[in-house]
């Protein structure tokens, strides 16, 4: 894949958080928000767009100063499929685009960065990160997915597409802690155990 092809981050981060109980982006690990590690691990200079999609204003705010694009989303309710319309159809000349999760604090730069590699020298492959088989987020879809992301209803995300082209999925291997997401106050809490633990 020529290194010129232009590559989209998209950056989900307009989810609800019902399961947390409040906006879990705005909860910290280690002194940081999981919405500004979540930024972090974006390898900028590998993108020719990064787009933040949200609800929330703190969250529009945090994405301009990292110099990130950002959309709001007014109807978190839809689902995470509106997420990646939003997203998708603003980055849709894109040769691929990087789909991630905000929820994953322990995500590198690194990985992002390994999952970009991978896909370029696959760019017909969907390609993701994972820990010895086990599939895990972000993925990068190339163009011919584009419509069939777009298609997605309610909260189905990139996963149905995935499942509907396994035969097309590359892993790229990464530590297990970076595919923990925290989805509750008490995945959060186990987390940081963890690292205590180290």
């Amino acid at each position: 894949m020529s290194e010129s092809a232009r590559i989209g981050c998209l950056v989900m981060a307009a989810g609800n958080s019902v399961r947390f109980g409040e906006n879990k982006l705005a909860a910290k690990l280690d002194g940081k928000s999981l919405i500004r590690r979540a930024l972090e691990a974006v390898p900028a200079e590998l993108f020719s767009i990064v787009t933040v999609v949200t609800q929330y204003e703190e969250v529009a705010h945090l994405a301009a100063e990292f110099g990130f694009a950002c959309i709001h989303n007014a109807h978190p309710d839809w689902g995470i499929s509106h997420t990646i319309e939003l997203g998708t159809k603003a980055m849709y000349d894109c040769d691929a685009i990087l789909y991630m999760v905000s929820d994953q604090p322990l995500l590198s730069e690194d990985s992002v960065a390994k999952v970009v590699q991978g896909w370029k020298e696959h760019p017909n492959r969907i390609v993701g990160v994972g820990h010895n088989g086990k599939r895990g987020n972000p993925n990068i879809f190339p163009q011919y997915f584009f419509d069939e992301l777009l298609r997605l209803e309610e909260d189905r995300g990139g996963n149905a597409v995935i499942r509907a082209h396994e035969e097309q999925l590359m892993l790229v291997e990464v530590g297990q802690q970076e595919l923990t997401d925290c989805d509750t106050p008490q995945a959060l809490r186990d987390l940081k155990k963890t690292i205590d633990a180290e």
